[in-house]
């Protein structure tokens, strides 16, 4: 019995229909994304996952048709002793035959060329910010929220996220595959933890690719504005000089503490690092001091990580910064004028309405628009415009820093730069991390202020 062709199988031409669809349908997809025409973040999904999953599935359909098909045929001849199994007489004297085979070979390359670029694409896809945050909408959304918002809005996940090298990339992908796993199966935590897995010595993996080290910044004049909860909103503004200096120039500075020839090393309790029992420093003479607070223990720092002090040990919050309370977040939105100051107890208001608890986005602009409204409605004539632009300031205002399906409340993340809303500089710089000598780590204003 001969069969020439065993392209025959029900399922064999299943797989060569489903494949030949996958191929066409990735081809118009590439053309229509490369032509702007996909803004969805679900579009790579499909197109660098779904599709290209489809070929290979269709692909391995045929090969499974064509054994059952041969399967189907030794049956026959079990049943019929006289009926002859033989292959397929490939003959490329003959132009049919020819043909069939260019067109095979093409085919195979059309497969291949679809299923290297589907590689790329998918790889380039997973590492964009529109998967890293919208993909993963409800783990990452605040993260997103505040990256978007953020003076690093522009630099991609990957670059801070991911280390140089292979190693690097590797333990990325690893916890990446974890990570998916959990929000999978909803295992994720609610709020994510603050202080994310970070590669090792982010200074010179990552801010340094863009952030110049040795640069003089000198000193900078901030002005920092607070508003009272009187009908007057009274404006309080503290201007305070902050000595950031250089990293190597001037010790009584902030960036002293990036000094490639100075290494600080601590010893923190608890994912968040707001209490730093154990500092160790190496000075540029090799010269080595140990600082410990006064409840530190030996056997817990001994068990505690330890950390070499880099930049994100201050900067901890810069690539998702968020308000660290509702106070705060209504002092800059009236110092920036998106809160109208004329409106009689807008601050203690906004702040009374932000504090609130909401069950989700919506609830909570309903409740501030409808606030908002019946506070003012009953005070006389205000100006409507004004009235407006505050009330859309306040919304914008939770919805940068308050997600209520990951439990991220006000302060959730508290930014170590600084010591006016979290301990900060203080978590070592409070006059207590003693040294064997009795020297102390020193809290005087004047090692950063003037």
């Amino acid at each position: 019995m001969r069969r020439e062709v065993l392209l025959r199988h029900p399922l064999a031409i299943a797989g060569a229909l489903i494949a030949t669809g996958a191929t066409v349908l990735f081809i118009v997809f590439i053309v229509a994304a490369l032509a702007g025409l996909f803004q969805n973040p679900y579009a790579g999904l499909l197109v660098f996952i779904v599709l290209p999953a489809a070929l290979v599935f269709g692909l391995l359909l045929i090969p499974i048709g064509v054994r059952l098909d041969r399967r189907a045929l030794r049956r026959a001849q079990e049943r019929d002793p006289n009926a002859v199994l033989e292959w397929p007489v490939i003959d490329l004297r003959r132009p049919r035959t020819r043909r069939v085979w260019l067109v095979i070979t093409a085919l195979t390359a059309v497969n291949v060329g679809v299923l290297l670029l589907a590689g790329y694409g998918a790889l380039h896809w997973m590492e964009s910010p529109a998967f890293c945050g919208q993909v993963c909408h409800t783990p990452m959304h605040p993260q997103f929220t505040a990256w978007s918002a953020g003076p690093h809005a522009n630099t991609p996940c990957v670059a801070c996220h991911i280390g140089e090298g292979a190693s690097g990339f590797i333990h990325a992908k690893l916890a990446g595959v974890r990570q998916l796993a959990h929000v999978v199966v909803g295992s994720f935590p609610r709020p994510v933890p603050p202080g994310a897995d970070m590669p090792p010595g982010a200074q010179a993996a990552t801010c340094a690719s863009c952030h110049q080290q040795g640069r003089l910044a000198g000193d900078r004049l901030r002005v920092f504005r607070e508003y009272a909860d009187d009908e007057a909103n009274t404006e309080t503004a503290t201007p305070l000089q902050i000595r950031i200096g250089a990293p190597s120039v001037d010790e009584r500075a902030i960036h002293w503490h990036a000094n490639p020839a100075v290494r600080v090393e601590y010893v923190a309790a608890g994912e968040r690092r707001e209490t730093i029992p154990y500092v160790k420093v190496t000075d540029a003479q090799g010269r080595t001091k140990e600082y410990a607070a006064p409840n530190a223990s030996t056997d817990g720092v001994a068990k505690g990580e330890r950390r070499t002090m880099d930049c994100i040990d201050c900067h901890n919050t810069v690539g998702h910064p968020m308000a660290a309370s509702a106070e705060r977040a209504i002092d800059r939105a009236i110092a920036a004028g998106r809160i109208d100051r004329q409106l009689p107890f807008v601050r203690r208001e906004g702040v009374r309405l932000l504090k609130a608890s909401y069950g989700s986005d919506d609830e909570a602009s309903r409740a501030i628009d409808a606030g908002v409204r019946s506070f003012f409605g009953g005070r006389g004539e205000i100006d409507a415009r004004a009235l407006a632009r505050s009330v859309s300031a306040l919304q914008e205002a939770y919805r940068r820093n308050v997600f209520p399906a990951m439990k991220v409340a006000w302060g959730a993340y508290p930014s170590h730069l600084g010591h006016m809303t979290s301990t900060g500089c203080f978590r070592c710089h409070d006059g207590e991390h003693a040294a064997a000598d009795g020297s102390v780590i020193s809290g005087d204003c004047e090692y950063c202020h003037k």
